[in-house]
């Protein structure tokens, strides 16, 4: 049996402390922790920052290797810092140096870094070895060297070749969410298809049981399947607590594909093993002919600036999307008119914050607020050019009447000035997977003495 302790979804969301107490207790092979993902959108890619706060960080991550030292046993954490990036990598072992010298503690410490150069990446394309997934973006070579940052995210073989240098600390950079957890299990002799089924129902910690913010769980992974416990008081997974994760930020229930294969649990069984635990079996793991892994690639999309305004006159919150309409219009042709833009040169667009600015057509709820806040987002080539058309919008949010015939309303503005200048915005550029001959041919890994 391999047992593995994962603390919480993601580095920097707090753990329950008298849990992980209970986990190191009973004895983990491996504490396995997520840094991070992307969830917040592409900004934290695209600078390569973390979205975290350093200072929980540091707090969380100094308890974690303290619970490693009292255990014996590696501590690995996959996506350092959010994003991934090999300077989220830096950024961890930093703050693992400073709770190293503030505690004596010596410690072995092993780098796995997965940022790709965009011109090695354009290569590739140009070679064929760069796929598209579903929806994925068009690209060519001179969209994928516009990226600020690229990662491809690793597997478990990448993971499995860092914890083979004997390491106290392994930090990964991008990583899937699954790679961490399936890596000594499989190294033990689990079934592939046990480790990657665990590994996918305790990526984010207690999500898969009835206290999802408690955090702490304990996954017990044999040759035939696996057991997943949480150990915060109260609570509990249940079948349908653990299989539905599955679900989790996945398109196919039942499909999960991973660098080198997919996991199908068509024909998993979930079963109660006591009162707060689940035991899992039948799940199967597919191999690939080719082994690939995932592409994240983020690039500047412009510059933006954000006004707000608020609309609380009934007649106005009622015809809040005429009148948003048309003040995009009129904006948008001004622009273009005394700044001698190109329609594509620049972005308005008017959110309800109140109403449908969450789905848009895909609302359902007919309700009427009493409020509506108007978000105005501007975007351009260049912040001056962003800030010119967002003084060219002001007028319009604060004084724009329904029609030529009332007198000029005024709205209120929270704050002033009234644009507030967001900088460089990201977007997304690679929805992809990159072919690789040797699975650790696109990654490195460094040691460490601290």
């Amino acid at each position: 049996m391999v047992r593995v302790l994962v603390p919480s979804g993601a580095l920097g969301l707090n753990y329950d402390k008298a849990a992980l107490a209970r986990g190191v207790a009973i004895g983990p092979d491996i504490i396995a922790i997520d840094g991070g993902s992307t969830d917040s959108g592409p900004a934290y890619l695209g600078q390569g920052v973390s979205k975290y706060a350093r200072s929980s960080t540091k707090i969380e991550w100094a308890g974690l290797m303290e619970a490693r030292a009292q255990a014996g046993v590696p501590l690995v954490i996959g996506t350092a810092g959010t994003c991934g990036t090999d300077a989220m990598v830096d950024w961890m072992v930093d703050i693992t140096r400073e709770i190293a010298a503030e505690t004596g503690a010596r410690v072995k410490i092993a780098t796995l870094k997965s940022s790709q150069a965009p011109r090695t990446i354009a290569d590739a394309h140009a070679a064929g070895r760069v796929s598209p997934l579903e929806v994925a973006p068009e690209i060519d070579g001179d969209a994928i060297r516009s990226c600020t940052n690229i990662v491809a995210l690793a597997g478990a073989e990448q993971v499995s070749a860092a914890l083979a240098t004997g390491a106290d600390i392994v930090i990964a950079g991008r990583t899937t969410d699954t790679a961490i957890i399936a890596a000594l299990p499989l190294d033990r002799g689990a079934g592939p298809g046990a480790a990657w089924h665990g590994a996918k129902i305790g990526e984010c910690g207690a999500l898969c049981a009835t206290n999802p913010q408690s955090g702490v769980i304990v996954l017990d992974f044999e040759e035939d399947g696996f057991t997943v416990t949480p150990l915060a008081d109260g609570a509990r997974a249940t079948p349908h607590t653990v299989s539905a994760h599955m679900l989790y930020e996945n398109a196919d229930p039942f499909i999960l594909t991973e660098p080198g294969g997919h996991l199908d649990v068509t024909e998993a069984c979930y079963e109660a093993a006591d009162d707060r635990s689940v035991r899992v079996t039948g799940s199967r793991w597919m191999s690939a002919e080719r082994y690939t892994v995932k592409l994240e690639g983020a690039r500047r999309a412009g510059y933006q600036t954000v006004l707000m305004a608020l609309l609380r006159d009934p007649r106005y919150v009622t015809e809040a999307e005429h009148w948003a309409s048309d003040v995009t219009i009129k904006c948008r042709a001004k622009a273009e008119a005394r700044l001698g833009l190109a329609p594509e040169a620049f972005r308005i667009e008017l959110r309800l914050i109140g109403r449908n600015a969450s789905f848009g057509a895909l609302e359902r709820s007919d309700r009427q607020p009493i409020e509506i806040g108007i978000l105005g987002i501007v975007t351009a080539e260049t912040p001056a050019l962003s800030a010119e058309i967002g003084k060219l919008l002001n007028p319009y949010l604060l004084h724009h009447p329904l029609t030529v015939e009332e007198e000029q309303p005024t709205f209120a503005f929270p704050f002033s000035p009234a644009e507030i200048e967001r900088g460089a915005v990201y977007e997304f550029a690679l929805n992809h997977v990159l072919t690789l001959d040797d699975p650790m041919e696109a990654f490195r890994i460094e040691v460490i003495d601290v």
